[in-house]
């Protein structure tokens, strides 16, 4: 965080990368500069895989050469000097050529069908539902399709006052308030995002334990032994291990659906997915909170407890189990919550289960923070050092990931108890019995369609 020596001049510091050589300004910068990430990525997530679908047709292939080369790299300014380079050069290729772009435009959010039906509830909450269905708004569009439109049923019937038809104002008026009066399928679609929140939550808590791999995990590799003989191997080796797991996880567990598919049970497959990742999260943060114990007995025979900066002896491959178990973790959840949600939600919601997927790891990340804040608040009770002190060395993170491991057991408790009491809606997807040869995961990212608003929300 202190200033690049290209910057001592211009900020009137010291050019050293020492603490001392940090001063306001220089804070300020580091925070804004972060704050503008997250928001660049967040767009970068949501945006890229629509725009690149909408452009063109063949698979882009991936690259971490270029990751690998940037983790020989020592100097920090360097290291985000390079990306910040890259990343002008290509705004102003895309910029150049915006014009030639094939753009769809953007039909609504079906975020915003669920924020009209509780406005348009609310809006007549003391008026009397009639006892019949079809005493409900429905549309009479010839150019809806049957298959876009969902049933009613008898769950959460105060949502059904969105859909009632007021005897005293003509049909034709009310169809042109948008926010007054919504169709059965708009009621019928909030009504399943909102019975999908109890077990969405549960979600959350995996989200919480991915998020350590890319903070805590990486953070203690940097300070281990690299070597494997006389080579000299770079941490990303361990992100591609964390890769090779989630995929060929991802793989095992579809090959797995796709049998329970067949014999009939096709909804339990997701829940058992998603319960199988949990417990590979409690995994993950035994043997993590294990490894780490070792960790520190060689941090304190060898006297490196006040020396931050030296490499301690012991190898990095220690931590490999555990960027695989995290690995499993991500891959078997992505595909179990996509698959759950592309059966549970309506219609118009199954375009956006990426974004969802997405914003649960986005929300765990917050949690992890918040987990960090209020485990070091509780550690430090009675006078005792704080689990997270200024280096790793002097912290306890051992006693973080225990606590993160029985946390997940009581989270893998709840999420059965959810998940026994969750009435499921009958599948109208094919029966996946034409897949069962298939030898990888689908790609999902192909289910990222433009923002479209299918549910006509006529009010």
């Amino acid at each position: 965080m202190s200033t690049p020596p290209v910057l001592a001049k211009a900020t009137g510091t010291c050019s050293l990368y020492e603490p001392e050589c940090i001063g306001e300004g220089q804070k300020i910068l580091f925070y804004t500069a972060l704050v503008l990430i997250a928001l660049g990525l967040s767009g970068h997530l949501i945006s890229l895989t629509t725009f690149m679908t909408e452009q063109v047709t063949e698979e882009v292939v991936e690259n971490i050469s270029g990751v690998v080369a940037i983790s020989y790299i020592r100097i920090w300014s360097i290291r985000f000097g390079i990306p910040a380079i890259c990343t002008v050069v290509a705004t102003l290729i895309f910029l150049s050529g915006s014009g030639s772009y094939n753009c769809v435009k953007p039909r609504g959010s079906s975020l915003t069908t669920v924020f009209r039906v509780l406005v348009a509830a609310t809006s007549k909450m003391f008026c009397k539902c009639p006892e019949e269905a079809d005493g409900l708004y429905e549309t009479g569009d010839d150019n809806v399709d049957d298959v876009d439109l969902v049933p009613h049923s008898r769950r959460l019937r105060c949502l059904d006052k969105a859909a009632i038809i007021l005897p005293t104002k003509p049909l034709e008026e009310q169809q042109k308030k948008r926010w007054k009066l919504c169709r059965v399928t708009d009621v019928e679609e909030t009504k399943l995002t909102i019975r999908m929140i109890p077990l969405c939550m549960t979600f959350i808590f995996c989200g919480v334990v991915s998020s350590i791999g890319n903070t805590y995990f990486i953070e203690q590799a940097n300070h281990m032994n690299h070597k494997l003989g006389k080579i000299s191997i770079p941490i990303v080796i361990l992100l591609w291990f964390h890769d090779q797991g989630k995929q060929q996880f991802a793989n095992l567990y579809y090959k797995l659906a796709n049998k329970l598919g067949g014999s009939g049970v096709r909804h339990c497959a997701p829940l058992i997915g998603i319960a199988v990742s949990m417990v590979f999260a409690i995994l993950c943060c035994i043997t993590a909170a294990k490894v780490e114990t070792r960790r520190l007995n060689v941090v304190r025979t060898h006297g490196l407890i006040d020396k931050p900066e030296d490499r301690i002896p012991m190898s990095v491959f220690w931590l490999l189990p555990q960027f695989v178990l995290i690995g499993a973790l991500n891959g078997i959840l992505e595909n179990s919550m996509v698959a759950i949600l592309i059966d549970q939600v309506g219609p118009s919601m199954r375009a956006y289960v990426i974004h969802f997927g997405v914003g649960v790891g986005g929300l765990g990340s917050i949690g992890s923070v918040l987990s960090v804040y209020i485990a070091g608040k509780v550690s430090e009770r009675g006078g005792k050092q704080s689990w997270f002190q200024d280096t790793l060395n002097h912290s306890r993170l051992d006693k973080y990931y225990w606590t993160l491991a029985w946390l997940s057991a009581v989270n893998l408790g709840l999420y059965i108890v959810t998940a026994l009491f969750y009435r499921f809606r009958k599948s109208e997807l094919e029966d996946p019995q034409s897949e069962l040869e298939d030898e990888d995961a689908p790609n999902y990212q192909n289910t990222n369609a433009p923002f479209e608003d299918n549910a006509r929300c006529c009010c």
